[in-house]
C-alpha cells in the first residue's frame, strides 16, 4: 500500500487559542483538580482548575507589567517541571509565543536559538542556568528580562502584576486566533544546527483533541477513578508539549517529574500513581530488566521468564482475534495468564504505580516482544511515530486493533503516503507551517502540505507503519549494498546488558557496530556469578560480556541477509551521552559526531 487515510474525528478549532483552555476548564469545572504539584518535600498537593486559572491570570499580569507584549519570543530552559506549564498558558494568555530550550544545551546553542528566535526574555530554572544566558547575554541585544525560577520568579510576577486589570489580560487572549504562532521549537540537531519549527495554536489543538478522541480509553477513567498522568518527558521536547497540552484539554490530572532517569523516576509513579503514562521506549525497557533482575536476584527467574512468554502469547491470542485471524486465548492460556498476573504482572504494574494501564510509546521504535509483555501483563503500549514538524503524533496504533511492532495508522484527520523512494511523506492539520526564516529548509520538506519526513518506511493492508530507517543514515558499503541501521541496532539493545549500538560500514567492505554496556545490569550479571566488580577498561575485555554481546549479535543477524549482517563488533568503555556531543537532548545517536569520537576504534573494526 503506498497510502492511507483516517477521517478526522476532531474538528478544527474556528476561534481561540490554548491559553482558553485553562479559563473554559475553571468555568466549567472549577472544583475539579486539573494538576498535582510536588513540594519541597516530596509530597504531592492537588491544584483545582480554578485555582490553576488564578495563578496563569496573575502571572500574565505580571507578563505584561514587565514588558512582554503580545507576539513576543519568551524562551523557556528548564527541566520538566509545574512551572513550566504555568508559564506556557501565561504566555499564550498574552499573545505571546514560547520558545524551549533543553536545559542542557552549550551557551553556544543557546546562543544560537536565542538570536535566531530574537527572544525578548528568558525563564530558567537555576544559577547555572543564568550563567549560561550570561555568557553570551552581550551578543542578544533583542533580550530585555531573564527570570529565574528558583529566585521566585513566580511571586515577583504576581507582584508586578497586581495593579494590572483582568479585563487587559483577557483583551490579549481574545486577540489570539488558531493561526497564531504557539512556539517555536527548535529541531535537536542530528546534523546541523538546529531549525525552529513554527507550531500554531491549531496544530497543537488538533493534534491534542484528536489524541484525546481516538484514544478515549487511555484519557478516560474508570467510574470513581481519577485520570492521572505524570510527564516526565522534557518539556523541550513535541511529544512533551503534546501531553501538557492534551492533559488540560482532556481535563486529567497533570503532574510532573524532572528527571527522565528510572532511579529518579520510579519513585514519583509510586507516590502519584498515574492511570496512564507517555514515555518512550527506554523507560519500558528499564521496568522490564529491573523487574527480571529482581526476580534473578530472589531465585524466581525460571517463573519470571515463564510468566514473560505466557504475556506474549496472551497478548498475541488478543492481537490475531482483534485482527481476525484466530480465536483468542484459550482456556489453558487463560489460566495460566490469571496465575501469573497474581505473582508477575501485578508486581509489574506496581513499580509503575499501581494504576497504570495504558501508555503511549514514540521517540524511537519499540521491540515487538517487550510491547506484547507489557500488554499481556496489563499495560497496554500504544506506540506511534511522529516529528516535531507534525506536533508530535503523526500515527499510533488504536486501543482497539494493535499491531505491535508498528507504529500504527494515521492519526485521524492526516494521512500518511509513501513515495518512491521508500520516504514517508504526512498531511494533516498537525503538520507545522515552516522553518522560522529559512524557506529554502521549508521548500525542501513541505510540498504543497506534504511533508517529506526524511524516515523510510512502509505501509502494509491495513495502514499501519512500519519504520525502517532515516534516509541520511542509510549506509552503503563499498559494495554497493544498502543498510538501514536502525533495526540492526534495536535488536542489538534488546539484550538487557546492551545499552547503545550504532552500526557503521559507510564505504567499507561490510557492516560493523560499537556496543556500549548498561553498567547497572553488567554489575547485577557479574554478581549473579559470583563474580566482583570490574572496572569499565577491564570490562570491556571480558571474554563472558563478548560473548553475551556476541549472541546479542547473532540474533539480530538473523532478521537480515548476510550482506547487511554486522560481521565483527566492539565494547566500548564509556556510554554515549549528551553531555559528551554524542545524543540529543531526545537521546538519538549523533552518528556523525559518534564516528568522529570513535574514529580509531571504526577503523581497528576493519584491520
Amino acid at each position: 500500500m503506498r497510502e492511507f487515510t483516517v477521517p478526522p474525528m476532531a474538528a478544527a478549532p474556528q476561534v481561540g487559542g490554548l491559553a482558553d483552555t485553562v479559563f473554559d476548564f475553571a468555568e466549567e469545572d472549577p472544583h475539579r483538580i486539573a494538576l498535582g504539584r510536588k513540594d519541597a518535600e516530596g509530597r504531592w498537593h492537588d491544584v483545582s482548575a480554578a485555582d490553576f486559572r488564578d495563578e496563569v491570570l496573575a502571572v500574565a499580569k505580571g507578563l505584561i507589567a514587565q514588558g512582554i507584549r503580545f507576539g513576543d519570543r519568551v524562551a523557556l530552559m528548564s527541566r520538566t517541571r509545574y512551572e513550566w506549564t504555568l508559564f506556557d498558558f501565561a504566555l499564550w494568555t498574552v499573545g505571546a509565543q514560547s520558545v524551549p530550550i533543553y536545559p542542557t544545551s552549550s551557551a553556544e546553542q543557546v546562543l544560537w536559538m536565542l538570536h535566531d528566535a530574537e527572544v525578548a526574555a528568558v525563564m530558567v530554572e537555576h544559577e547555572d542556568h543564568a550563567m549560561t544566558i550570561g555568557s553570551v547575554i552581550d551578543r542578544l541585544p533583542n533580550l530585555r528580562r531573564l527570570w529565574q525560577l528558583d529566585a521566585d520568579v513566580v511571586n515577583e510576577l504576581v507582584d508586578a502584576g497586581a495593579l494590572i486589570d483582568d479585563e487587559v489580560v483577557h483583551r490579549h487572549r481574545r486577540a489570539v486566533t488558531p493561526d497564531s504562532v504557539a512556539t517555536l521549537i527548535y529541531t535537536s540537531g542530528t546534523t546541523g544546527r538546529p531549525k525552529g519549527c513554527v507550531i500554531t495554536h491549531a496544530n497543537f489543538m488538533f493534534e491534542a483533541d484528536t489524541m484525546v478522541a481516538r484514544w478515549h480509553p487511555v484519557f478516560l477513567s474508570k467510574p470513581g477513578e481519577e485520570t492521572a498522568t505524570l510527564l516526565f518527558l522534557p518539556l523541550a521536547h513535541v511529544f512533551g508539549r503534546m501531553v501538557e497540552i492534551a492533559a488540560l484539554r482532556g481535563r486529567v490530572k497533570l503532574g510532573h517529574q524532572p528527571e527522565l532517569s528510572a532511579k529518579a523516576l520510579m519513585p514519583d509513579l509510586v507516590s502519584f500513581r498515574p492511570t496512564f503514562i507517555l514515555a518512550v521506549p527506554y523507560i519500558f525497557e528499564k521496568v522490564f530488566n529491573g523487574a527480571r533482575r529482581k526476580a534473578e536476584s530472589e531465585g524466581r527467574v525460571g517463573a519470571f521468564d515463564k510468566a514473560v512468554d505466557i504475556a506474549v502469547k496472551y497478548a498475541e491470542a488478543l492481537e490475531e482475534r482483534a485482527f481476525g485471524t484466530g480465536p483468542g486465548p484459550s482456556a489453558g492460556l487463560r489460566m495460566q495468564h490469571q496465575f501469573f498476573d497474581k505473582v508477575v504482572y501485578r508486581k509489574v504494574r506496581e513499580a509503575m504505580g499501581g494504576r497504570v494501564r495504558h501508555a503511549m510509546s514514540g521517540g524511537s521504535g519499540m521491540a515487538r516482544q517487550l510491547g506484547l509483555f507489557f500488554a499481556g501483563a496489563g499495560v497496554a503500549v500504544y506506540e506511534g511515530y511522529g516529528l516535531t514538524e507534525t506536533t508530535a503524533a503523526a500515527t499510533a496504533n488504536p486501543p482497539e486493533r494493535t499491531r505491535y511492532g508498528t507504529v500504527g495508522q494515521p492519526i485521524p484527520g492526516s494521512t500518511v503516503h509513501i513515495a518512491q523512494d521508500g520516504e514517508i511523506w504526512v498531511h494533516g492539520a498537525n503538520v507545522f507551517s515552516g522553518y522560522l526564516g529559512d524557506p529554502k529548509s521549508t521548500d525542501a520538506v513541505l510540498h504543497d502540505g506534504w511533508l517529506a519526513t526524511g524516515d523510510i518506511g512502509a505501509l502494509d493492508e491495513d495502514g499501519y507503519l512500519t519504520i525502517t530507517g532515516r534516509k541520511k543514515e542509510i549506509l552503503v558499503t563499498s559494495g554497493g549494498k544498502s543498510v538501514a541501521p536502525s533495526g540492526l541496532e534495536e535488536r542489538v539493545r534488546a539484550h538487557p546488558l546492551v545499552a547503545q549500538c550504532i552500526a557503521v560500514g559507510n564505504d567499507r567492505p561490510y557492516v560493523a557496530a560499537l556496543v556500549t554496556v548498561d553498567h547497572e545490569a553488567v554489575e547485577h550479571w557479574l554478581a549473579m556469578q559470583g563474580r566482583t566488580p570490574m572496572r569499565a577498561a577491564e570490562l570491556v575485555r571480558d571474554p563472558d560480556l563478548e560473548m553475551e554481546v556476541r549472541r546479542a549479535v547473532v540474533a539480530a543477524n538473523t532478521a537480515v541477509s548476510q550482506a547487511e549482517s554486522i560481521r565483527t563488533f566492539r565494547i566500548l568503555a564509556h556510554q554515549f551521552t549528551e553531555e559528551l556531543g554524542l545524543l540529543t537532548p531526545s537521546l538519538k545517536l549523533k552518528r556523525k559526531a559518534i564516528e568522529t569520537a570513535y574514529s580509531a576504534e571504526v577503523d581497528a573494526l576493519y584491520r
